[in-house]
Protein backbone atom coordinates (compact mmCIF):
# COMPACT_ATOMS: atom_id res chain seq x y z
CA UNK A 1 0.00 0.00 0.00
CA UNK A 2 1.38 3.63 -0.72
CA UNK A 3 2.23 5.40 2.22
CA UNK A 4 1.77 9.73 2.00
CA UNK A 5 3.57 11.96 4.32
CA UNK A 6 2.85 15.39 4.85
CA UNK A 7 5.90 17.38 5.59
CA UNK A 8 6.44 21.28 6.16
CA UNK A 9 9.66 22.74 4.91
CA UNK A 10 11.51 25.86 6.50
CA UNK A 11 9.45 28.26 5.26
CA UNK A 12 6.12 26.86 6.39
CA UNK A 13 5.15 25.55 2.79
CA UNK A 14 3.29 22.16 3.14
CA UNK A 15 4.43 19.11 0.96
CA UNK A 16 3.36 15.62 0.66
CA UNK A 17 6.02 12.64 0.05
CA UNK A 18 4.83 9.40 -1.62
CA UNK A 19 6.01 5.81 -0.80
CA UNK A 20 4.89 3.17 -2.80
CA UNK A 21 6.06 -0.63 -1.66
CA UNK A 22 5.58 -3.61 -3.93
CA UNK A 23 7.44 -6.86 -3.67
CA UNK A 24 9.87 -7.31 -6.26
CA UNK A 25 10.18 -3.40 -7.22
CA UNK A 26 12.48 -0.90 -5.18
CA UNK A 27 10.53 1.59 -3.14
CA UNK A 28 9.58 4.54 -5.17
CA UNK A 29 9.00 8.26 -3.85
CA UNK A 30 7.88 11.65 -5.43
CA UNK A 31 7.33 15.07 -3.86
CA UNK A 32 4.02 17.07 -4.69
CA UNK A 33 2.59 20.42 -3.36
CA UNK A 34 -0.92 19.25 -3.28
CA UNK A 35 -2.43 16.21 -1.61
CA UNK A 36 -4.57 15.52 -4.37
CA UNK A 37 -1.59 14.88 -6.76
CA UNK A 38 0.17 12.95 -4.16
CA UNK A 39 -2.66 10.25 -4.75
CA UNK A 40 -3.55 10.20 -7.77
CA UNK A 41 0.67 9.59 -8.93
CA UNK A 42 0.26 6.66 -5.83
CA UNK A 43 -2.79 5.19 -7.47
CA UNK A 44 -1.19 5.25 -10.94
CA UNK A 45 1.97 3.95 -9.83
CA UNK A 46 0.88 1.39 -7.49
CA UNK A 47 -1.61 0.04 -10.65
CA UNK A 48 1.84 0.27 -13.10
CA UNK A 49 3.90 -1.84 -11.05
CA UNK A 50 1.25 -4.26 -10.32
CA UNK A 51 0.11 -4.43 -14.12
CA UNK A 52 4.49 -4.56 -14.49
CA UNK A 53 4.41 -1.65 -16.77
CA UNK A 54 6.50 0.58 -14.04
CA UNK A 55 9.93 -0.26 -15.41
CA UNK A 56 8.98 1.11 -18.54
CA UNK A 57 7.75 4.32 -16.94
CA UNK A 58 10.40 4.70 -14.41
CA UNK A 59 13.23 4.34 -17.05
CA UNK A 60 11.60 6.66 -19.16
CA UNK A 61 12.02 8.93 -16.32
CA UNK A 62 15.43 8.26 -16.12
CA UNK A 63 16.66 8.97 -19.24
CA UNK A 64 17.02 11.76 -21.50
CA UNK A 65 16.84 12.21 -25.27
CA UNK A 66 19.87 12.98 -25.33
CA UNK A 67 20.89 9.94 -23.30
CA UNK A 68 19.40 7.64 -26.04
CA UNK A 69 21.14 9.32 -28.83
CA UNK A 70 24.42 9.18 -27.24
CA UNK A 71 23.22 5.28 -26.62
CA UNK A 72 22.89 4.57 -30.25
CA UNK A 73 25.61 6.25 -31.36
CA UNK A 74 28.05 3.57 -29.23
CA UNK A 75 25.42 1.06 -30.50
CA UNK A 76 26.60 1.62 -33.94
CA UNK A 77 30.27 2.26 -33.74
CA UNK A 78 30.15 -1.41 -32.05
CA UNK A 79 28.27 -2.90 -34.32
CA UNK A 80 29.46 -0.99 -37.52
CA UNK A 81 32.67 0.86 -37.20
CA UNK A 82 32.21 2.27 -40.60
CA UNK A 83 28.68 3.44 -40.52
CA UNK A 84 28.09 6.50 -42.81
CA UNK A 85 28.80 10.04 -41.87
CA UNK A 86 25.72 11.44 -42.45
CA UNK A 87 23.82 9.39 -40.21
CA UNK A 88 25.98 10.79 -37.23
CA UNK A 89 25.04 14.07 -38.61
CA UNK A 90 21.48 13.41 -38.57
CA UNK A 91 21.54 11.98 -35.28
CA UNK A 92 23.28 14.75 -33.92
CA UNK A 93 21.39 17.30 -35.20
CA UNK A 94 18.38 15.43 -33.38
CA UNK A 95 20.52 15.58 -30.06
CA UNK A 96 20.90 19.04 -30.68
CA UNK A 97 17.27 20.12 -31.19
CA UNK A 98 15.28 18.04 -28.03
CA UNK A 99 18.98 16.71 -26.20
CA UNK A 100 17.70 18.20 -22.82
CA UNK A 101 14.22 16.57 -23.00
CA UNK A 102 13.53 13.62 -20.80
CA UNK A 103 11.98 10.51 -22.18
CA UNK A 104 8.97 10.51 -20.24
CA UNK A 105 8.04 13.52 -22.14
CA UNK A 106 8.96 12.69 -25.70
CA UNK A 107 5.73 12.85 -28.29
CA UNK A 108 4.91 12.46 -31.37
CA UNK A 109 3.88 16.45 -31.35
CA UNK A 110 7.68 17.28 -30.13
CA UNK A 111 8.77 15.42 -33.12
CA UNK A 112 6.14 16.76 -35.52
CA UNK A 113 7.35 19.90 -34.52
CA UNK A 114 11.32 19.38 -35.34
CA UNK A 115 10.17 17.98 -38.83
CA UNK A 116 8.37 21.76 -39.65
CA UNK A 117 11.64 23.33 -38.54
CA UNK A 118 13.59 21.03 -40.87
CA UNK A 119 11.16 21.74 -44.08
CA UNK A 120 11.57 25.50 -43.18
CA UNK A 121 15.68 25.06 -43.73
CA UNK A 122 16.69 26.78 -46.56
CA UNK A 123 20.39 27.84 -47.91
CA UNK A 124 21.21 30.21 -50.01
CA UNK A 125 23.09 28.89 -53.02
CA UNK A 126 25.63 30.93 -54.94
CA UNK A 127 23.74 32.78 -57.41
CA UNK A 128 21.25 33.80 -54.78
CA UNK A 129 18.49 31.52 -55.04
CA UNK A 130 17.11 29.58 -52.31
CA UNK A 131 16.84 26.03 -51.70
CA UNK A 132 15.10 24.03 -49.26
CA UNK A 133 15.70 20.72 -47.74
CA UNK A 134 13.59 17.81 -50.07
CA UNK A 135 11.02 15.29 -48.97
CA UNK A 136 13.38 12.45 -49.04
CA UNK A 137 16.20 14.02 -47.18
CA UNK A 138 13.61 14.77 -44.26
CA UNK A 139 12.41 11.29 -44.26
CA UNK A 140 15.75 10.41 -44.14
CA UNK A 141 16.31 12.34 -40.88
CA UNK A 142 12.36 10.60 -39.63
CA UNK A 143 14.08 7.03 -40.20
CA UNK A 144 17.65 7.70 -38.86
CA UNK A 145 15.20 8.74 -35.67
CA UNK A 146 12.68 5.91 -36.28
CA UNK A 147 15.22 2.83 -35.32
CA UNK A 148 16.90 4.83 -32.17
CA UNK A 149 13.09 4.70 -30.77
CA UNK A 150 12.68 1.04 -31.96
CA UNK A 151 15.75 0.02 -29.85
CA UNK A 152 14.79 1.86 -27.30
CA UNK A 153 11.12 0.23 -26.91
CA UNK A 154 11.99 -3.08 -27.98
CA UNK A 155 15.62 -3.49 -26.42
CA UNK A 156 16.80 -0.79 -23.79
CA UNK A 157 12.88 -0.52 -22.44
CA UNK A 158 13.74 3.35 -21.98
CA UNK A 159 10.66 4.14 -23.82
CA UNK A 160 6.89 2.41 -23.54
CA UNK A 161 5.43 3.65 -27.07
CA UNK A 162 7.06 4.39 -30.36
CA UNK A 163 6.29 8.45 -31.31
CA UNK A 164 7.85 7.68 -34.93
CA UNK A 165 5.99 5.31 -35.82
CA UNK A 166 2.51 7.85 -35.93
CA UNK A 167 4.74 10.14 -38.15
CA UNK A 168 4.20 10.34 -41.94
CA UNK A 169 6.66 10.25 -44.57
CA UNK A 170 6.75 13.04 -46.43
CA UNK A 171 5.87 12.72 -50.17
CA UNK A 172 8.34 12.24 -52.68
CA UNK A 173 8.68 13.08 -56.42
CA UNK A 174 9.49 9.99 -58.75
CA UNK A 175 13.20 8.93 -58.87
CA UNK A 176 15.56 11.08 -61.16
CA UNK A 177 16.07 8.58 -64.10
CA UNK A 178 18.98 10.16 -66.01
CA UNK A 179 21.14 7.78 -68.30
CA UNK A 180 23.66 8.32 -71.48
CA UNK A 181 22.21 7.76 -75.01
CA UNK A 182 24.60 6.07 -77.12
CA UNK A 183 26.32 9.20 -78.38
CA UNK A 184 26.67 10.72 -75.11
CA UNK A 185 28.33 7.33 -73.81
CA UNK A 186 30.03 7.26 -76.68
CA UNK A 187 32.00 11.06 -76.53
CA UNK A 188 31.85 10.69 -72.37
CA UNK A 189 34.33 7.37 -72.80
CA UNK A 190 36.24 8.84 -75.29
CA UNK A 191 36.73 12.12 -73.17
CA UNK A 192 37.31 9.66 -70.32
CA UNK A 193 40.57 7.60 -72.29
CA UNK A 194 41.79 11.19 -73.09
CA UNK A 195 42.12 12.13 -69.06
CA UNK A 196 45.19 12.96 -67.32
CA UNK A 197 43.88 10.66 -64.35
CA UNK A 198 44.54 7.06 -65.74
CA UNK A 199 42.26 5.27 -63.21
CA UNK A 200 39.07 7.32 -64.59
CA UNK A 201 38.28 5.47 -67.98
CA UNK A 202 38.52 2.04 -66.37
CA UNK A 203 36.30 3.87 -63.11
CA UNK A 204 33.59 4.72 -66.01
CA UNK A 205 33.46 1.22 -67.47
CA UNK A 206 33.52 -0.49 -64.06
CA UNK A 207 30.27 1.99 -63.03
CA UNK A 208 28.45 1.47 -66.73
CA UNK A 209 28.88 -2.52 -66.33
CA UNK A 210 28.09 -3.22 -62.93
CA UNK A 211 26.11 -0.32 -61.86
CA UNK A 212 28.19 -0.38 -58.61
CA UNK A 213 28.34 3.10 -56.66
CA UNK A 214 30.63 5.13 -56.51
CA UNK A 215 32.13 4.65 -53.01
CA UNK A 216 31.94 0.94 -53.64
CA UNK A 217 34.39 1.49 -56.64
CA UNK A 218 36.74 3.59 -55.59
CA UNK A 219 37.58 1.77 -52.53
CA UNK A 220 37.95 -1.19 -53.92
CA UNK A 221 40.71 -3.44 -53.16
CA UNK A 222 42.33 -6.49 -55.33
CA UNK A 223 41.30 -8.84 -52.68
CA UNK A 224 37.28 -7.91 -53.80
CA UNK A 225 38.07 -9.56 -57.11
CA UNK A 226 38.30 -13.02 -57.69
CA UNK A 227 39.48 -13.61 -61.27
CA UNK A 228 38.46 -17.19 -61.28
CA UNK A 229 35.13 -16.59 -61.04
CA UNK A 230 34.93 -13.05 -62.59
CA UNK A 231 33.02 -11.34 -59.66
CA UNK A 232 33.28 -8.92 -57.56
CA UNK A 233 32.86 -9.13 -54.00
CA UNK A 234 31.36 -6.36 -52.13
CA UNK A 235 32.02 -7.13 -48.42
CA UNK A 236 30.47 -4.03 -47.00
CA UNK A 237 27.58 -2.23 -49.39
CA UNK A 238 25.20 0.57 -48.28
CA UNK A 239 22.71 -1.99 -46.70
CA UNK A 240 25.14 -4.01 -45.08
CA UNK A 241 25.13 -6.81 -47.03
CA UNK A 242 27.84 -8.80 -49.26
CA UNK A 243 26.79 -8.39 -52.93
CA UNK A 244 28.73 -10.18 -56.24
CA UNK A 245 28.77 -7.69 -59.57
CA UNK A 246 29.92 -9.72 -62.47
CA UNK A 247 32.86 -8.50 -64.66
CA UNK A 248 32.36 -9.36 -67.79
CA UNK A 249 33.73 -8.13 -71.61
CA UNK A 250 35.31 -4.98 -71.24
CA UNK A 251 35.37 -4.38 -67.86
CA UNK A 252 37.18 -7.18 -67.18
CA UNK A 253 39.62 -7.09 -69.75
CA UNK A 254 40.45 -3.75 -68.15
CA UNK A 255 41.00 -5.11 -64.81
CA UNK A 256 42.99 -7.91 -65.98
CA UNK A 257 45.42 -5.52 -67.55
CA UNK A 258 45.46 -3.11 -64.47
CA UNK A 259 46.60 -6.13 -62.45
CA UNK A 260 49.55 -6.82 -64.26
CA UNK A 261 50.54 -3.52 -63.43
CA UNK A 262 49.13 -3.04 -59.76
CA UNK A 263 51.36 -1.34 -56.79
CA UNK A 264 52.58 -3.35 -54.43
CA UNK A 265 52.79 -0.79 -51.63
CA UNK A 266 48.96 -0.55 -51.95
CA UNK A 267 46.11 -2.96 -52.14
CA UNK A 268 43.81 -0.73 -53.20
CA UNK A 269 42.68 -0.94 -57.64
CA UNK A 270 42.87 3.18 -57.22
CA UNK A 271 45.21 3.97 -55.06
CA UNK A 272 45.81 8.44 -54.26
CA UNK A 273 49.38 9.14 -56.44
CA UNK A 274 50.27 11.17 -52.93
CA UNK A 275 48.92 8.23 -50.41
CA UNK A 276 48.65 4.76 -51.39
CA UNK A 277 46.95 3.71 -48.30
CA UNK A 278 44.11 6.05 -49.70
CA UNK A 279 41.48 6.04 -52.50
CA UNK A 280 42.64 8.44 -55.58
CA UNK A 281 39.82 11.79 -55.70
CA UNK A 282 38.89 11.65 -59.41
CA UNK A 283 36.21 14.51 -58.83
CA UNK A 284 38.46 16.83 -60.89
CA UNK A 285 38.92 14.85 -63.66
CA UNK A 286 35.73 13.42 -63.67
CA UNK A 287 33.94 17.01 -64.41
CA UNK A 288 36.78 17.92 -66.81
CA UNK A 289 35.66 14.79 -68.88
CA UNK A 290 31.68 15.74 -68.79
CA UNK A 291 33.04 19.60 -70.46
CA UNK A 292 34.90 17.85 -72.77
CA UNK A 293 32.49 15.85 -73.92
CA UNK A 294 29.72 18.73 -73.59
CA UNK A 295 27.63 16.32 -71.62
CA UNK A 296 25.44 18.48 -69.04
CA UNK A 297 23.01 17.32 -66.09
CA UNK A 298 24.57 14.38 -65.82
CA UNK A 299 26.29 13.12 -61.97
CA UNK A 300 28.54 10.44 -61.38
CA UNK A 301 25.59 8.32 -59.76
CA UNK A 302 24.01 8.61 -62.74
CA UNK A 303 26.08 6.05 -64.07
CA UNK A 304 24.27 3.45 -62.27
CA UNK A 305 21.07 4.85 -63.49
CA UNK A 306 22.34 4.14 -67.10
CA UNK A 307 23.69 0.86 -66.14
CA UNK A 308 20.32 -0.36 -65.10
CA UNK A 309 18.41 1.77 -67.58
CA UNK A 310 20.69 -0.77 -69.61
CA UNK A 311 20.03 -4.05 -68.39
CA UNK A 312 15.84 -3.06 -68.50
CA UNK A 313 16.07 -2.41 -71.95
CA UNK A 314 18.34 -5.51 -72.67
CA UNK A 315 15.46 -7.76 -71.08
CA UNK A 316 16.41 -7.65 -67.48
CA UNK A 317 13.10 -7.90 -65.29
CA UNK A 318 12.95 -5.79 -62.16
CA UNK A 319 13.74 -8.46 -59.75
CA UNK A 320 17.09 -9.23 -61.74
CA UNK A 321 17.97 -5.20 -61.71
CA UNK A 322 17.11 -5.20 -58.38
CA UNK A 323 19.88 -7.91 -58.11
CA UNK A 324 22.54 -6.16 -59.76
CA UNK A 325 21.81 -2.69 -58.35
CA UNK A 326 21.63 -4.60 -54.45
CA UNK A 327 18.26 -2.87 -53.67
CA UNK A 328 16.15 -5.33 -51.26
CA UNK A 329 12.98 -4.28 -52.94
CA UNK A 330 11.48 -3.60 -56.21
CA UNK A 331 10.01 0.20 -55.52
CA UNK A 332 13.60 1.58 -56.21
CA UNK A 333 13.83 0.21 -59.55
CA UNK A 334 10.37 0.69 -60.73
CA UNK A 335 11.82 4.03 -62.17
CA UNK A 336 12.89 1.57 -65.34
CA UNK A 337 10.05 -0.09 -65.73
CA UNK A 338 9.10 1.71 -68.60
CA UNK A 339 12.50 1.07 -70.74
CA UNK A 340 11.43 -2.85 -70.09
CA UNK A 341 8.25 -2.36 -72.64
CA UNK A 342 9.55 -4.16 -75.39
CA UNK A 343 10.58 -7.09 -73.60
CA UNK A 344 7.10 -6.78 -71.26
CA UNK A 345 5.61 -6.87 -74.52
CA UNK A 346 7.44 -9.98 -76.25
CA UNK A 347 6.52 -12.05 -72.81
CA UNK A 348 3.51 -11.45 -73.02
CA UNK A 349 3.11 -11.91 -77.30
CA UNK A 350 4.70 -15.32 -76.40
CA UNK A 351 2.57 -16.49 -73.08
CA UNK A 352 -0.50 -15.41 -75.77
CA UNK A 353 0.95 -17.51 -79.12
CA UNK A 354 1.59 -20.44 -76.56
CA UNK A 355 -2.48 -20.69 -75.21
CA UNK A 356 -4.15 -19.47 -78.56
CA UNK A 357 -1.91 -20.19 -81.20
CA UNK A 358 -1.16 -18.51 -84.00
CA UNK A 359 -4.99 -17.37 -84.12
Amino acid sequence: MPSIQKRTSGDGKLAYRVLVRLKGYPTQSATFERLTDARQWAQQTEAAMKERRYFKTSESKKHTFGDMIDRYLKHIEKSKPKHEQDLKIILKWWRGELGDCVLANFSKALVAEKIDKLGAQKKIMKHGSVKFLSPARINRYIAALSHVCTLAVNEWEWLEHHPIKKISRKKEPRGRVRYLDDKEREVLLLACKGSKNSFLYLIVILALSTGARFSEIINLTWRDIDFSRKVIILPKTKNGEIRVLPLAGHALDLVLEAGKSTHEESDLLFPSPHNSKVPYDIRTAWEAALRNAGIKNFRFHDLRHSAASYLAMNGASLAEIAEVLGHKTLSMVKRYAHLSEAHTHGVVARMNERIFGNG
